[in-house]
């Protein structure tokens, strides 16, 4: 496995990035790791039984019938004990096994043999028959059992078992034909060399079946296909950069952030090319192949995280992210929910491809899905609000907004909540899942601001006198450098109780409240002045109260007219009391 404190490693291992040689080493940890305890966990468990054929339906369901018994003179019983002896190390008592030629070195053979049979004939000893006289189905005689054929050159030659009384006892044992055929089969053995040069503690075998010297040349072997895969890595990457050099640079992102999948993929492609090289045992071929089938599963969710990674750092460098404080806190955690999910799915796929059992992991996961979902109701109801905000953007942080009956200031724009300081200078929290269902009105998104008010002139003004300070007022909006030019309206609208209306309605182009308070008061001023030129006032209400005598008749004064004041001269208004002072 790489290292990056390894006290050998080269110099030149040092230009990579430390957290590059990390995840690396954390991935190759957790297949590898994987397998191991997979490789534990069966040595532990007893061996699975042999494949038995279906026993014939019946009518009648009864009891099911027990376990063939293993006689100690079966060819079950005698090659189980001679695999035993022989994965010890013990060949002069797997000797025993063998019908040894005279002179020759029995421990020898039979170590040979183990060999030859392990490379080309992998024994499975719980297929034997387990019967004192081996198959009788098989057309070779009662005492007579074959294991299996080793290819040669000429053909294949048989390797069988015969039954035989020893000092011992009776047992199965291989037959003279094949033992004097071990030399010539471990002759042709490709890894040959290495079996007469190494030491014997070596060419034990270690779990899933891998021999201890092939356990030490993995790590190496990773080592040298990580330095390999980076070399191809970075040509591969440097050829694809040409390629999307002209395109939208968030693939080159992506491509930068893919640096360490692109490596260890590379390794894996090496490490695969180079396991024949080994000479791996028929299990231990099958077990390298699931680790590196999962190794794959490893560099493409591996990719799928750096790719999330790319793709949102691009997307909070956007400028619509930036101005949007919810899309800035949203982007993170949208990222982070997709790479625990990216992770929980890479797990179940990689421990399904080493062969545990993934439905019962399946199934709680569902089961605490259900509660987590019904438990975060609320919670996963103000997530979606907050998305819902983030992508419609009623508002960002600073607005003055008005949302039913409540006016304030967004403070926050959360993930769960929103808070809004009112004008009395409160806090008030919305949760984002209401929120998002209320009416919100937003005074800072306006692109001017309206003047509106009612201008009361006393009634006693002439139409002379209104028209012309409808018109003046007109004018001095129309002058006003800041006002919308296309639409004033100064108009008389009626004549109200105590007064004549005229409405005055314009838009100032100005989003700044405070500069509008400004232009509102300087403009007020101005149409005081327009009035007081023109000779006219702002009418007060006013208040006539007749007092009938008990005659019921009202008392006129000399002089007057019925229904009018005396001489012509209007009569005088009645001043507001204290109690009810004159209102608009």
């Amino acid at each position: 496995m790489p290292s990056t404190d390894h006290p050998k490693a080269p110099r030149r291992l040092r230009l990579w990035p430390p957290a590059m040689w990390l995840r690396a080493a954390f991935a190759f940890a957790l297949v590898f790791g994987c397998a191991l305890l997979g490789a534990s966990a069966g040595e532990l468990s007893p061996p699975p039984p042999p494949p038995s054929s279906p026993p014939a339906a019946s009518a009648e369901v009864g009891p099911e019938p027990e376990a063939t018994p293993v006689a100690p003179d079966s060819p079950r019983a005698s090659m189980r004990s001679f695999v035993e002896l022989c994965r010890a190390g013990d060949y002069a008592e797997a000797a025993r096994y063998l019908d040894v030629p005279p002179r020759a070195n029995g421990a020898e053979l039979a170590q040979k043999l183990k060999a030859v049979l392990d490379r080309h004939l992998w024994l499975d000893v719980e297929t034997l028959s387990p019967q004192p006289q081996g198959d009788t189905q098989d057309n070779l005689g009662a005492s007579v059992e074959q294991l299996g054929k080793i290819p040669t050159r000429t053909g294949s030659q048989p390797v069988r078992l015969v039954r035989r009384t020893t000092p011992d006892g009776v047992r199965w044992i291989f037959s003279r034909a094949t033992v004097e055929r071990v030399d010539e089969w471990y002759a042709r053995l490709e890894d040959r060399w290495l079996r007469d040069h190494l030491p014997p503690a070596l060419l034990r075998p270690g779990p899933r079946e891998l021999l201890w010297w092939q356990w030490l040349a993995l790590p190496v072997l990773a080592l040298v296909g990580w330095l390999v895969g980076a070399v191809l890595s970075y040509l591969l990457r440097a050829l694809l950069r040409r390629v999307i050099a002209r395109t939208e640079s968030t693939l080159n992102a992506v491509l930068l952030a893919a640096r360490g999948p692109f490596t260890f993929a590379a390794a894996l492609l090496v490490i695969t090319a180079a396991l024949p090289w080994l000479g791996l045992y028929l299990p231990a071929e099958e077990f390298l192949d699931k680790v590196l089938r999962a190794g794959v599963f490893v560099a493409v969710f591996w990719f799928a995280l750096r790719t999330i990674d790319a793709v949102g750092g691009r997307l909070l460098a956007a400028p619509a992210t930036r101005d949007n404080p919810a899309a800035r806190s949203l982007v993170p955690l949208m990222g982070r929910i997709a790479k625990v999910s990216i992770v929980i799915i890479g797990v179940i796929a990689v421990l399904s491809e080493l062969g545990y059992p993934v439905a019962s992991l399946i199934a709680g996961l569902g089961i605490g899905g259900v509660a987590l979902a019904l438990a975060a109701q609320k919670t996963v109801e103000n997530l979606f609000g907050s998305v819902a905000i983030g992508i419609d953007r009623p508002f960002q942080v600073g607005d003055f907004v008005k949302v039913d009956a409540l006016l304030g200031t967004v403070e926050s724009i959360g993930l769960r909540s929103t808070r809004i300081r009112t004008l009395d200078r409160t806090v008030v929290t919305i949760p984002n899942g209401k929120l998002a269902d209320l009416q919100i009105e937003s005074f800072t998104a306006r692109d001017r601001i309206r003047l509106a008010c009612v201008l009361g002139l006393d009634r006693d003004t002439s139409p002379e006198q209104l028209r012309a300070i409808v018109e003046e007022c007109e004018r001095a909006l129309r002058e006003h450098p800041k006002i919308w030019t296309e639409d004033v309206v100064v108009r008389f609208i009626g004549v109200g109780p105590s007064s004549l209306d005229v409405e005055v309605m314009a838009w100032f182009q100005t989003t700044d409240f405070g500069e509008f308070r400004e232009f509102r008061q300087a403009m007020l001023i101005t149409f005081l002045q327009i009035i007081d030129m023109a000779g006219s006032r702002l009418a007060y209400p006013t208040h006539t109260l007749h007092v009938a005598p008990r005659g019921g008749e009202l008392p006129q004064p000399e002089g007057a007219a019925a229904g009018g004041p005396a001489n012509g001269q209007r009569a005088p208004r009645r001043a507001p009391s204290a109690e009810a002072p004159p209102s608009r």
